[in-house]
């Protein structure tokens, strides 16, 4: 227990020092920007004078150097204070919470749906090894990897909303309904097109991994003996298979919460979808520093999170691992 609470204490100092030097980098990106905070904080197409923009400028501290601006968030968001959105003019923290629920709705059903498709699919394709099914599932899995995610999500659009009918073209609820009018059956009607975007382009990885795996496993000597003594091909997914496949998978999905995360943002700008990934876009075009500030930090500790599960997995299934990290 000691071991893997100063393992866990050294990953927690690697992240803030990522913290650190990501902020630093975004902040520097965001002033290179040649985006005017102050005109898209008006509007482009709104007259004000030189006098009003150096109030909105003071209001917002832009008439500070850049070093004084950074160092004044650094030290207020030590303390607790986020700031302001400049484009919903909210606190940070409650426009993050607000957009990050929706996401975490989105990237849930992403991220079982295509863990479960990916495991089963892959040991289907490695039991089936140099079959036909074998072959489509590899392929399909080989063309998804090449696929951007935003070019299956105007698909999807194309053939389920436009031709079809089936399903709403974007956003999270339905145009011109009041939020407490909106029921359970219209949000999920809205989060079934980019979930799928999000499903099928993750199952190719967990799929091909699972799939190199289950050949693994079923070229081993204990599957061969077991062979040998007559048990049958159920019996040897059962007791041999899944037990060795499984635990490296789920630890690979855990791994996949960068990835994840990067899908949401181009899914979620396709579908219109209000999640963090669509409000990180936007506060880039719209210059809104400390909102994405914000969304930078809660997004590294997101994607530590995943990182750090699939560690602590890995020290849990392999004692090996343990041993070596933790000396």
């Amino acid at each position: 227990m000691k071991r893997i609470s100063v393992f866990i204490g050294k990953k927690l100092c690697k992240l803030l020092l990522l913290m650190l030097v990501v902020e630093v980098i975004t902040f520097a990106l965001m002033e290179a920007s040649p985006i005017d905070p102050v005109t898209a904080y008006v509007g482009a197409s709104t007259a004000i004078g030189a006098e009003q923009r150096e109030l909105i400028a003071e209001k917002w501290g832009l008439n500070q150097p850049p070093a004084s601006r950074f160092m004044s968030w650094l030290s207020n968001i030590l303390k607790g204070d986020w700031g302001d959105s400049m484009i919903y003019r909210r606190p940070v923290m409650d426009v993050i919470r607000q957009k990050f629920l929706s996401s975490l709705a989105l990237m849930a059903a992403a991220w079982l749906l295509s863990g479960i498709l990916g495991f089963f699919l892959g040991v289907l394709s490695g039991y089936k090894e140099h079959s036909i099914i074998d072959r489509l599932i590899s392929g399909y899995c080989h063309v998804l990897i090449s696929t951007p995610a935003f070019w299956l999500g105007i698909l999807f659009i194309i053939v389920f909303s436009v031709k079809l009918h089936w399903l709403p073209v974007g956003l999270s609820v339905p145009i011109g309904v009041l939020q407490s009018e909106v029921s359970f059956a219209d949000k999920v009607r809205h989060l079934i097109l980019p979930a799928l975007t999000l499903t099928f382009t993750g199952i190719a990885s967990i799929c091909l991994h699972t799939r190199e795996k289950t050949i693994e496993v079923l070229r081993s000597d204990y599957v061969i003996y077991a062979r040998a003594r007559g048990e049958s091909g159920r019996s040897i997914l059962h007791n041999h298979v899944y037990r060795n496949v499984l635990p490296p998978a789920v630890t690979l999905q855990f791994l996949s919460f960068s990835e994840l995360f990067g899908g949401a943002v181009f899914v979620e700008q396709v579908f219109s979808y209000p999640g963090l990934g669509y409000t990180t876009v936007q506060a880039g075009l719209r210059s809104d520093m400390p909102l994405l500030m914000g969304i930078t930090v809660i997004s590294l500790i997101f994607v530590f999170s995943g990182n750090l599960i699939a560690d602590l997995l890995y020290l849990v299934i392999d004692p090996r691992i343990r041993e070596r990290r933790t000396e």
